[in-house]
Protein backbone atom coordinates (compact mmCIF):
# COMPACT_ATOMS: atom_id res chain seq x y z
CA UNK A 1 0.00 0.00 0.00
CA UNK A 2 2.82 2.52 0.95
CA UNK A 3 4.49 1.27 -2.68
CA UNK A 4 0.96 2.30 -4.24
CA UNK A 5 0.83 5.58 -2.53
CA UNK A 6 4.10 6.81 -3.28
CA UNK A 7 3.37 5.60 -7.08
CA UNK A 8 0.11 7.66 -7.18
CA UNK A 9 2.07 10.55 -5.14
CA UNK A 10 4.93 10.79 -7.55
CA UNK A 11 2.07 10.46 -10.42
CA UNK A 12 0.59 13.45 -9.20
CA UNK A 13 3.50 15.55 -9.07
CA UNK A 14 4.27 14.45 -12.58
CA UNK A 15 1.18 15.81 -13.52
CA UNK A 16 1.30 18.67 -12.17
CA UNK A 17 4.41 19.57 -12.99
CA UNK A 18 3.97 19.13 -16.28
CA UNK A 19 1.09 21.08 -16.04
CA UNK A 20 2.48 23.95 -14.81
CA UNK A 21 3.68 25.71 -17.28
CA UNK A 22 0.45 25.40 -19.23
CA UNK A 23 -1.10 27.32 -16.68
CA UNK A 24 1.27 30.44 -17.07
CA UNK A 25 0.64 30.52 -20.29
CA UNK A 26 -3.34 31.59 -19.90
CA UNK A 27 -3.50 35.42 -18.83
CA UNK A 28 -6.60 37.49 -17.88
CA UNK A 29 -6.98 40.97 -19.64
CA UNK A 30 -9.47 43.46 -18.75
CA UNK A 31 -11.13 45.94 -20.95
CA UNK A 32 -12.99 49.06 -18.75
CA UNK A 33 -15.61 51.90 -19.17
CA UNK A 34 -14.74 52.84 -22.39
CA UNK A 35 -14.57 49.43 -23.96
CA UNK A 36 -17.47 47.34 -22.08
CA UNK A 37 -20.34 46.77 -23.97
CA UNK A 38 -19.16 46.02 -27.54
CA UNK A 39 -22.26 44.17 -29.11
CA UNK A 40 -19.90 41.84 -31.22
CA UNK A 41 -17.06 41.18 -33.03
CA UNK A 42 -18.07 42.13 -36.54
CA UNK A 43 -15.25 44.31 -37.95
CA UNK A 44 -17.60 45.33 -41.31
CA UNK A 45 -20.85 46.50 -39.67
CA UNK A 46 -19.57 47.17 -35.71
CA UNK A 47 -19.18 50.20 -34.80
CA UNK A 48 -17.89 49.59 -31.33
CA UNK A 49 -15.31 47.09 -31.13
CA UNK A 50 -13.29 46.25 -28.28
CA UNK A 51 -8.92 45.70 -27.79
CA UNK A 52 -9.51 42.01 -28.65
CA UNK A 53 -10.83 42.43 -31.96
CA UNK A 54 -7.14 43.30 -32.76
CA UNK A 55 -6.33 39.60 -31.40
CA UNK A 56 -8.70 38.37 -34.00
CA UNK A 57 -8.77 39.56 -37.14
CA UNK A 58 -5.71 41.02 -39.14
CA UNK A 59 -5.45 44.07 -41.35
CA UNK A 60 -3.80 44.60 -44.53
CA UNK A 61 -1.55 47.14 -43.07
CA UNK A 62 -0.60 48.60 -39.65
CA UNK A 63 0.19 52.03 -38.40
CA UNK A 64 3.12 53.07 -35.80
CA UNK A 65 3.19 55.65 -33.44
CA UNK A 66 5.27 57.70 -35.75
CA UNK A 67 2.04 57.65 -38.53
CA UNK A 68 3.87 55.52 -41.08
CA UNK A 69 2.30 52.19 -42.23
CA UNK A 70 3.99 48.68 -41.93
CA UNK A 71 2.61 45.35 -43.80
CA UNK A 72 0.66 42.89 -41.90
CA UNK A 73 -1.88 40.60 -44.22
CA UNK A 74 0.08 43.03 -47.13
CA UNK A 75 3.36 42.60 -48.20
CA UNK A 76 4.12 45.61 -49.95
CA UNK A 77 1.76 47.95 -51.96
CA UNK A 78 2.57 51.08 -54.44
CA UNK A 79 0.48 53.82 -55.85
CA UNK A 80 0.02 55.54 -59.53
CA UNK A 81 0.95 59.53 -59.46
CA UNK A 82 -2.45 59.88 -60.18
CA UNK A 83 -3.75 58.15 -57.35
CA UNK A 84 -6.19 56.16 -59.02
CA UNK A 85 -4.63 52.65 -58.82
CA UNK A 86 -3.00 50.72 -55.70
CA UNK A 87 -1.11 47.52 -56.25
CA UNK A 88 -1.11 45.37 -53.56
CA UNK A 89 0.97 42.11 -52.84
CA UNK A 90 -0.02 39.68 -50.06
CA UNK A 91 1.83 37.48 -48.17
CA UNK A 92 1.73 34.41 -49.27
CA UNK A 93 0.73 30.86 -46.67
CA UNK A 94 -1.83 33.31 -44.56
CA UNK A 95 -4.63 30.97 -43.58
CA UNK A 96 -7.78 31.74 -41.66
CA UNK A 97 -8.55 30.07 -38.76
CA UNK A 98 -11.35 27.75 -40.17
CA UNK A 99 -8.41 27.20 -42.33
CA UNK A 100 -9.98 28.29 -45.49
CA UNK A 101 -6.96 30.34 -48.05
CA UNK A 102 -6.32 34.09 -47.45
CA UNK A 103 -5.91 35.04 -51.08
CA UNK A 104 -6.91 38.08 -53.94
CA UNK A 105 -9.97 36.43 -53.86
CA UNK A 106 -11.00 37.54 -50.61
CA UNK A 107 -10.23 40.88 -51.59
CA UNK A 108 -13.10 40.95 -54.03
CA UNK A 109 -15.80 39.82 -52.06
CA UNK A 110 -14.50 41.91 -48.92
CA UNK A 111 -14.97 45.60 -50.39
CA UNK A 112 -18.48 45.16 -51.40
CA UNK A 113 -19.78 44.05 -48.03
CA UNK A 114 -18.75 47.36 -46.59
CA UNK A 115 -21.88 48.97 -49.15
CA UNK A 116 -24.84 50.02 -46.69
CA UNK A 117 -22.37 50.17 -43.63
CA UNK A 118 -21.52 52.78 -41.28
CA UNK A 119 -17.97 51.70 -41.95
CA UNK A 120 -18.72 51.92 -45.95
CA UNK A 121 -17.38 55.51 -46.21
CA UNK A 122 -13.80 54.11 -45.61
CA UNK A 123 -13.97 52.39 -48.77
CA UNK A 124 -16.37 54.83 -50.58
CA UNK A 125 -13.61 55.93 -53.19
CA UNK A 126 -12.54 52.44 -54.53
CA UNK A 127 -14.48 51.43 -57.32
CA UNK A 128 -13.56 47.91 -57.90
CA UNK A 129 -11.21 45.71 -57.12
CA UNK A 130 -9.09 43.71 -60.25
CA UNK A 131 -7.43 40.46 -59.36
CA UNK A 132 -4.04 40.06 -60.97
CA UNK A 133 -2.97 37.24 -59.40
CA UNK A 134 -3.75 34.86 -56.38
CA UNK A 135 -1.61 36.95 -54.34
CA UNK A 136 -1.88 40.44 -56.04
CA UNK A 137 -4.90 42.72 -56.63
CA UNK A 138 -5.57 46.19 -57.49
CA UNK A 139 -7.82 48.89 -56.15
CA UNK A 140 -9.22 50.98 -59.11
CA UNK A 141 -10.23 53.90 -57.52
CA UNK A 142 -13.56 56.27 -58.25
CA UNK A 143 -10.92 59.19 -56.94
CA UNK A 144 -7.56 59.67 -55.38
CA UNK A 145 -8.23 59.05 -51.50
CA UNK A 146 -5.45 60.37 -49.59
CA UNK A 147 -6.19 58.52 -46.31
CA UNK A 148 -6.44 55.07 -47.90
CA UNK A 149 -3.60 53.61 -46.24
CA UNK A 150 -5.20 54.95 -43.00
CA UNK A 151 -8.35 53.67 -42.90
CA UNK A 152 -6.78 49.93 -44.20
CA UNK A 153 -5.03 50.03 -41.06
CA UNK A 154 -7.90 50.67 -38.79
CA UNK A 155 -9.58 48.41 -36.54
CA UNK A 156 -12.58 48.31 -38.45
CA UNK A 157 -10.62 46.68 -41.45
CA UNK A 158 -9.94 43.10 -39.89
CA UNK A 159 -10.58 40.68 -42.69
CA UNK A 160 -12.83 37.94 -42.15
CA UNK A 161 -13.13 34.81 -43.69
CA UNK A 162 -15.90 34.85 -46.42
CA UNK A 163 -16.88 31.20 -46.01
CA UNK A 164 -17.85 32.15 -42.15
CA UNK A 165 -19.12 35.44 -42.61
CA UNK A 166 -21.73 34.22 -45.02
CA UNK A 167 -22.67 31.26 -43.23
CA UNK A 168 -23.83 33.25 -40.06
CA UNK A 169 -24.97 36.06 -41.22
CA UNK A 170 -26.02 38.46 -38.64
CA UNK A 171 -24.53 36.14 -35.65
CA UNK A 172 -21.12 36.56 -36.98
CA UNK A 173 -19.08 38.28 -34.50
CA UNK A 174 -21.21 36.49 -32.08
CA UNK A 175 -21.57 33.05 -31.61
CA UNK A 176 -18.20 32.81 -34.06
CA UNK A 177 -15.89 35.35 -35.14
CA UNK A 178 -12.96 34.14 -37.73
CA UNK A 179 -10.52 35.91 -38.87
CA UNK A 180 -6.52 35.39 -39.43
CA UNK A 181 -5.27 37.04 -36.38
CA UNK A 182 -2.64 35.63 -33.67
CA UNK A 183 -5.93 34.50 -31.07
CA UNK A 184 -9.31 32.27 -32.20
CA UNK A 185 -12.11 33.25 -30.31
CA UNK A 186 -13.43 30.20 -28.33
CA UNK A 187 -16.64 31.98 -26.43
CA UNK A 188 -17.83 35.76 -26.14
CA UNK A 189 -20.62 36.93 -23.64
CA UNK A 190 -21.68 40.25 -24.49
CA UNK A 191 -21.00 42.67 -21.81
CA UNK A 192 -19.03 39.96 -19.56
CA UNK A 193 -15.63 38.57 -21.43
CA UNK A 194 -14.30 36.61 -24.27
CA UNK A 195 -12.67 33.96 -24.06
CA UNK A 196 -9.14 33.82 -27.13
CA UNK A 197 -7.28 30.72 -27.37
CA UNK A 198 -3.84 30.70 -29.57
CA UNK A 199 -3.82 30.35 -33.31
CA UNK A 200 -0.91 27.89 -33.64
CA UNK A 201 -0.87 27.94 -37.25
CA UNK A 202 -0.03 31.66 -37.20
CA UNK A 203 3.54 33.00 -38.87
CA UNK A 204 2.92 36.12 -40.62
CA UNK A 205 3.30 39.01 -37.94
CA UNK A 206 4.06 41.95 -39.27
CA UNK A 207 7.85 43.89 -38.41
CA UNK A 208 6.29 45.71 -35.61
CA UNK A 209 6.34 42.63 -33.37
CA UNK A 210 9.68 40.69 -32.97
CA UNK A 211 7.78 37.53 -32.97
CA UNK A 212 5.90 36.72 -36.04
CA UNK A 213 4.83 33.33 -35.17
CA UNK A 214 2.26 32.04 -32.78
CA UNK A 215 1.85 33.94 -29.46
CA UNK A 216 3.60 32.81 -26.51
CA UNK A 217 0.13 33.25 -24.35
CA UNK A 218 -1.96 30.33 -25.24
CA UNK A 219 -5.54 31.31 -23.69
CA UNK A 220 -6.44 34.92 -22.95
CA UNK A 221 -9.81 35.91 -21.07
CA UNK A 222 -10.61 39.38 -22.19
CA UNK A 223 -13.24 40.31 -19.10
CA UNK A 224 -15.53 43.52 -19.29
CA UNK A 225 -15.02 45.59 -15.92
CA UNK A 226 -17.28 48.77 -15.83
CA UNK A 227 -16.50 50.22 -12.63
CA UNK A 228 -12.23 51.03 -12.50
CA UNK A 229 -12.38 50.47 -8.43
CA UNK A 230 -13.30 46.96 -9.27
CA UNK A 231 -10.51 46.37 -11.90
CA UNK A 232 -7.98 47.84 -10.43
CA UNK A 233 -9.13 45.01 -7.00
CA UNK A 234 -8.94 42.57 -9.61
CA UNK A 235 -5.73 43.70 -10.83
CA UNK A 236 -4.07 43.63 -7.62
CA UNK A 237 -5.61 40.80 -6.09
CA UNK A 238 -4.90 38.43 -9.10
CA UNK A 239 -8.15 38.68 -10.70
CA UNK A 240 -6.71 40.40 -14.13
CA UNK A 241 -3.54 40.22 -15.01
CA UNK A 242 -3.61 43.51 -17.80
CA UNK A 243 -5.39 46.25 -17.83
CA UNK A 244 -5.58 47.76 -21.15
CA UNK A 245 -6.63 51.40 -19.87
CA UNK A 246 -6.04 52.79 -16.49
CA UNK A 247 -7.82 55.83 -15.14
CA UNK A 248 -4.70 58.16 -13.98
CA UNK A 249 -5.97 59.21 -10.45
CA UNK A 250 -4.85 55.35 -9.97
CA UNK A 251 -1.27 56.09 -10.67
CA UNK A 252 0.16 56.77 -7.26
CA UNK A 253 -1.51 53.73 -6.04
CA UNK A 254 0.03 51.53 -8.90
CA UNK A 255 3.18 52.79 -8.53
CA UNK A 256 3.07 51.48 -4.46
CA UNK A 257 2.55 47.96 -6.23
CA UNK A 258 6.35 46.61 -6.99
CA UNK A 259 4.00 43.51 -8.54
CA UNK A 260 2.56 45.37 -11.09
CA UNK A 261 4.28 47.48 -13.99
CA UNK A 262 3.01 50.37 -15.68
CA UNK A 263 3.69 52.13 -18.84
CA UNK A 264 2.62 55.54 -20.49
CA UNK A 265 2.53 56.26 -24.35
CA UNK A 266 0.78 58.77 -26.45
CA UNK A 267 -2.89 58.85 -25.97
CA UNK A 268 -5.09 58.46 -29.30
CA UNK A 269 -8.35 59.88 -27.03
CA UNK A 270 -10.04 63.05 -26.33
CA UNK A 271 -12.78 63.14 -24.15
CA UNK A 272 -15.40 65.74 -24.43
CA UNK A 273 -19.26 67.09 -24.15
CA UNK A 274 -21.95 66.89 -27.15
CA UNK A 275 -24.34 69.36 -26.94
CA UNK A 276 -27.66 68.75 -28.61
CA UNK A 277 -28.19 71.75 -31.13
CA UNK A 278 -31.53 70.04 -32.49
CA UNK A 279 -33.15 70.95 -28.87
CA UNK A 280 -33.83 73.82 -26.04
CA UNK A 281 -32.30 75.51 -25.16
CA UNK A 282 -29.34 74.95 -27.04
CA UNK A 283 -30.90 75.76 -30.26
CA UNK A 284 -29.47 79.12 -29.06
CA UNK A 285 -25.77 79.31 -30.36
CA UNK A 286 -25.40 81.67 -26.97
CA UNK A 287 -26.22 79.06 -24.62
CA UNK A 288 -24.40 76.39 -26.25
CA UNK A 289 -21.31 78.66 -26.10
CA UNK A 290 -22.43 79.58 -22.49
CA UNK A 291 -22.48 75.34 -21.56
CA UNK A 292 -18.75 75.12 -23.56
CA UNK A 293 -16.67 78.30 -21.92
CA UNK A 294 -17.97 77.18 -18.40
CA UNK A 295 -15.79 73.73 -18.60
CA UNK A 296 -12.87 74.24 -16.91
CA UNK A 297 -10.61 71.81 -18.89
CA UNK A 298 -7.69 72.65 -16.98
CA UNK A 299 -9.19 71.99 -13.49
CA UNK A 300 -10.17 68.49 -14.55
CA UNK A 301 -6.89 67.68 -15.62
CA UNK A 302 -5.30 68.05 -12.94
CA UNK A 303 -8.19 67.62 -10.38
CA UNK A 304 -9.27 64.04 -11.70
CA UNK A 305 -5.69 63.15 -14.20
CA UNK A 306 -3.22 64.55 -12.01
CA UNK A 307 -1.43 66.61 -14.77
CA UNK A 308 -1.03 64.00 -17.09
CA UNK A 309 -2.40 64.15 -20.80
CA UNK A 310 -3.54 67.07 -21.42
CA UNK A 311 -6.46 69.52 -21.50
CA UNK A 312 -8.39 69.36 -24.76
CA UNK A 313 -9.23 72.44 -27.12
CA UNK A 314 -10.24 71.46 -30.14
CA UNK A 315 -11.86 67.70 -31.28
CA UNK A 316 -8.58 66.39 -32.34
CA UNK A 317 -6.01 64.64 -30.55
CA UNK A 318 -2.94 67.61 -30.91
CA UNK A 319 -0.77 65.36 -32.53
CA UNK A 320 -2.71 65.10 -35.93
CA UNK A 321 -1.79 68.25 -38.20
CA UNK A 322 -5.89 68.95 -38.59
CA UNK A 323 -5.59 70.02 -34.60
CA UNK A 324 -3.62 73.07 -35.47
CA UNK A 325 -6.33 75.42 -35.98
CA UNK A 326 -6.54 79.43 -35.64
CA UNK A 327 -6.13 80.20 -31.68
CA UNK A 328 -9.45 81.95 -32.14
CA UNK A 329 -11.90 78.86 -32.48
CA UNK A 330 -10.23 77.15 -29.59
CA UNK A 331 -12.92 76.40 -26.79
CA UNK A 332 -10.78 77.32 -23.33
CA UNK A 333 -12.75 77.87 -20.00
CA UNK A 334 -13.59 81.50 -19.63
CA UNK A 335 -17.25 81.94 -16.88
CA UNK A 336 -17.07 85.64 -17.88
CA UNK A 337 -17.56 85.02 -21.07
CA UNK A 338 -20.29 82.34 -20.60
CA UNK A 339 -22.41 84.25 -17.98
CA UNK A 340 -21.99 87.30 -20.25
CA UNK A 341 -24.04 85.27 -23.54
CA UNK A 342 -26.32 84.10 -20.58
CA UNK A 343 -27.49 87.74 -19.71
CA UNK A 344 -27.80 88.31 -23.69
CA UNK A 345 -29.77 85.09 -23.98
CA UNK A 346 -32.11 86.63 -21.15
CA UNK A 347 -31.35 84.10 -18.89
CA UNK A 348 -31.26 85.81 -14.97
CA UNK A 349 -29.64 84.20 -12.34
CA UNK A 350 -32.15 83.28 -9.90
CA UNK A 351 -31.80 83.63 -5.76
CA UNK A 352 -30.33 80.24 -5.60
CA UNK A 353 -27.65 80.84 -8.74
CA UNK A 354 -29.74 78.68 -11.16
CA UNK A 355 -30.46 81.15 -13.83
CA UNK A 356 -34.66 81.20 -15.07
CA UNK A 357 -36.28 83.25 -18.19
CA UNK A 358 -39.98 83.61 -18.34
CA UNK A 359 -40.43 81.73 -15.29
CA UNK A 360 -38.77 78.70 -16.67
CA UNK A 361 -35.39 77.34 -15.01
CA UNK A 362 -32.12 76.72 -16.69
CA UNK A 363 -32.29 73.14 -16.37
CA UNK A 364 -31.08 70.53 -18.61
CA UNK A 365 -30.41 66.92 -18.88
CA UNK A 366 -26.07 65.85 -18.71
CA UNK A 367 -26.44 61.76 -19.56
CA UNK A 368 -23.18 59.52 -19.79
CA UNK A 369 -22.32 56.01 -18.79
CA UNK A 370 -21.73 54.61 -15.85
CA UNK A 371 -18.32 53.70 -15.54
CA UNK A 372 -16.46 55.44 -12.60
CA UNK A 373 -14.34 58.17 -14.63
CA UNK A 374 -17.47 59.46 -16.59
CA UNK A 375 -19.34 59.84 -13.14
CA UNK A 376 -16.45 61.81 -11.93
CA UNK A 377 -15.90 63.96 -15.32
CA UNK A 378 -19.99 64.50 -14.95
CA UNK A 379 -19.93 65.53 -11.49
CA UNK A 380 -17.16 68.35 -12.34
CA UNK A 381 -19.09 69.63 -15.06
CA UNK A 382 -22.22 69.73 -13.15
CA UNK A 383 -20.43 71.31 -10.51
CA UNK A 384 -18.84 74.38 -13.41
CA UNK A 385 -22.31 74.35 -15.21
CA UNK A 386 -23.66 75.16 -11.75
CA UNK A 387 -21.57 77.86 -11.71
CA UNK A 388 -22.42 80.17 -14.48
CA UNK A 389 -26.03 79.47 -13.56
CA UNK A 390 -27.28 75.79 -15.42
CA UNK A 391 -28.52 72.94 -13.41
CA UNK A 392 -27.68 70.13 -14.95
CA UNK A 393 -29.16 66.58 -13.92
CA UNK A 394 -26.97 63.76 -14.36
CA UNK A 395 -28.32 60.27 -15.70
CA UNK A 396 -26.33 57.38 -16.30
CA UNK A 397 -26.77 54.48 -18.87
CA UNK A 398 -25.24 51.48 -19.25
CA UNK A 399 -22.30 51.47 -22.10
CA UNK A 400 -24.37 48.83 -23.97
CA UNK A 401 -27.35 51.10 -24.49
CA UNK A 402 -26.61 54.52 -24.74
CA UNK A 403 -26.15 54.97 -27.92
CA UNK A 404 -29.59 52.98 -28.53
CA UNK A 405 -31.05 56.26 -26.48
CA UNK A 406 -29.12 58.61 -28.86
CA UNK A 407 -30.54 57.79 -31.88
CA UNK A 408 -33.92 58.84 -30.37
CA UNK A 409 -32.62 62.18 -31.03
CA UNK A 410 -34.54 64.56 -28.80
CA UNK A 411 -34.19 63.09 -25.46
CA UNK A 412 -30.67 64.42 -24.51
CA UNK A 413 -29.22 67.68 -24.36
CA UNK A 414 -25.37 67.31 -23.30
CA UNK A 415 -23.71 64.08 -22.66
CA UNK A 416 -19.99 62.96 -21.78
CA UNK A 417 -18.23 60.90 -24.33
CA UNK A 418 -14.72 59.98 -25.55
CA UNK A 419 -13.74 58.56 -28.57
CA UNK A 420 -10.06 57.16 -29.43
CA UNK A 421 -9.17 57.48 -32.86
CA UNK A 422 -5.77 59.08 -35.09
CA UNK A 423 -7.32 60.47 -37.91
CA UNK A 424 -9.27 63.83 -38.72
CA UNK A 425 -12.18 61.95 -40.59
CA UNK A 426 -13.46 61.21 -36.71
CA UNK A 427 -15.30 64.88 -37.53
CA UNK A 428 -16.95 63.19 -40.31
CA UNK A 429 -18.28 60.01 -37.81
CA UNK A 430 -19.62 62.40 -34.95
CA UNK A 431 -21.17 65.63 -36.66
CA UNK A 432 -21.96 64.46 -40.39
CA UNK A 433 -25.61 65.19 -41.22
CA UNK A 434 -26.08 61.54 -42.55
CA UNK A 435 -25.67 60.52 -38.71
CA UNK A 436 -28.05 62.31 -36.57
CA UNK A 437 -28.53 60.71 -33.15
CA UNK A 438 -25.51 58.58 -33.24
CA UNK A 439 -23.25 59.08 -33.87
CA UNK A 440 -23.40 62.51 -34.40
CA UNK A 441 -24.94 63.13 -30.88
CA UNK A 442 -24.96 66.74 -31.15
CA UNK A 443 -27.67 66.33 -33.93
CA UNK A 444 -25.33 69.24 -35.76
CA UNK A 445 -27.06 69.56 -39.20
CA UNK A 446 -26.69 72.75 -41.78
CA UNK A 447 -25.60 73.34 -45.25
CA UNK A 448 -22.29 74.68 -44.48
CA UNK A 449 -21.26 71.61 -42.11
CA UNK A 450 -22.40 69.84 -45.09
CA UNK A 451 -20.49 71.53 -47.42
CA UNK A 452 -16.92 71.52 -45.37
CA UNK A 453 -17.32 68.16 -44.78
CA UNK A 454 -17.65 66.78 -48.61
CA UNK A 455 -14.81 68.99 -49.30
CA UNK A 456 -12.81 67.51 -46.36
CA UNK A 457 -14.21 64.00 -46.99
CA UNK A 458 -14.45 63.57 -50.85
CA UNK A 459 -12.36 66.50 -52.76
CA UNK A 460 -9.14 66.57 -51.25
CA UNK A 461 -6.32 65.38 -53.89
CA UNK A 462 -3.99 65.13 -51.85
CA UNK A 463 -2.41 64.55 -48.40
CA UNK A 464 -1.94 68.84 -47.95
CA UNK A 465 -4.90 69.36 -49.41
CA UNK A 466 -7.06 66.96 -47.27
CA UNK A 467 -5.48 68.36 -43.98
CA UNK A 468 -6.24 72.29 -45.16
CA UNK A 469 -9.90 71.27 -46.06
CA UNK A 470 -10.08 69.38 -42.71
CA UNK A 471 -8.55 72.45 -40.71
CA UNK A 472 -11.41 74.37 -42.43
CA UNK A 473 -14.04 71.50 -40.88
CA UNK A 474 -12.87 71.52 -37.84
CA UNK A 475 -12.91 75.43 -37.46
CA UNK A 476 -16.57 75.79 -38.48
CA UNK A 477 -17.36 72.65 -35.85
CA UNK A 478 -15.99 74.44 -33.05
CA UNK A 479 -17.75 77.64 -34.33
CA UNK A 480 -20.67 76.26 -33.85
CA UNK A 481 -20.56 75.06 -30.58
CA UNK A 482 -21.72 71.72 -31.23
CA UNK A 483 -19.23 70.35 -28.50
CA UNK A 484 -17.25 71.23 -25.76
CA UNK A 485 -13.79 69.47 -25.26
CA UNK A 486 -12.47 68.47 -22.10
CA UNK A 487 -9.43 66.15 -22.12
CA UNK A 488 -6.75 64.74 -23.64
CA UNK A 489 -5.61 61.27 -21.79
CA UNK A 490 -2.16 59.96 -22.31
CA UNK A 491 -2.40 55.95 -22.56
CA UNK A 492 -2.02 54.68 -19.66
CA UNK A 493 -1.79 50.52 -19.22
CA UNK A 494 -0.56 48.04 -16.28
CA UNK A 495 -0.26 44.70 -16.10
CA UNK A 496 1.15 42.08 -13.43
CA UNK A 497 5.20 41.92 -13.76
CA UNK A 498 4.53 38.40 -11.89
CA UNK A 499 2.41 36.61 -14.66
CA UNK A 500 3.56 38.73 -18.17
CA UNK A 501 6.75 39.87 -19.73
CA UNK A 502 5.93 42.85 -22.34
CA UNK A 503 8.15 44.51 -24.46
CA UNK A 504 9.83 48.07 -22.97
CA UNK A 505 8.84 49.66 -26.38
CA UNK A 506 5.16 49.64 -27.54
CA UNK A 507 5.30 49.87 -31.35
CA UNK A 508 1.47 51.10 -33.05
CA UNK A 509 -0.56 54.19 -31.71
CA UNK A 510 -1.70 51.99 -29.30
CA UNK A 511 -1.73 48.14 -27.08
CA UNK A 512 -3.09 45.90 -29.86
CA UNK A 513 -1.88 42.72 -31.78
CA UNK A 514 2.10 43.21 -31.75
CA UNK A 515 2.38 44.17 -28.33
CA UNK A 516 0.55 40.66 -27.33
CA UNK A 517 2.63 38.79 -29.96
CA UNK A 518 6.04 40.01 -28.08
CA UNK A 519 4.31 39.58 -24.11
CA UNK A 520 5.81 36.43 -22.64
CA UNK A 521 4.63 34.44 -19.48
CA UNK A 522 7.06 34.68 -16.64
CA UNK A 523 8.13 31.47 -15.67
Amino acid sequence: MRMLSRAALLSAATILSAALPTLAQDAVFAVTAREVGAPSYNPITGTRLNSANSLIFDRLLLQDADQSFHGLLAQSWDSTPDGMTWTFKLKPGVKFHDGEPFNAKVIDWWIPKFAGTENAYMVEAIDKVEIVDDLTFRFLMKKPDPNLLFNLASSFMGVPSPKAYDALGDKFGVTAAIGTGPFKMEKFTVGQETVLVRNEDYKWGSDLSQNRGPAKLKKITVREIADDSTAFLELKTGGVDFLYTVPTDFLPRLKQESALKVMVIPGTEVVYMPINTSVEPFTDIKLRAAAAYAINQKDIWTALYGGIGKPANGFLISGLEEAKIDPKFAIAYDPARSKKLLDEAGWVPGPDGIRAKGGQKLQVKLWTTNGTEFKRIGEAVQAQLKAVGILAEITLFDASTINAQYKKKTEHQLAIRSYSWTNADIIDWFFSGKRLGYPNVSMLNDPKAEELNDTAMNKSRTWDERVKNFIAYHEYVLSQYAFAPIYEPANVFTYSAKKLKLPEVVRGTRVTSQTILDAEPVK
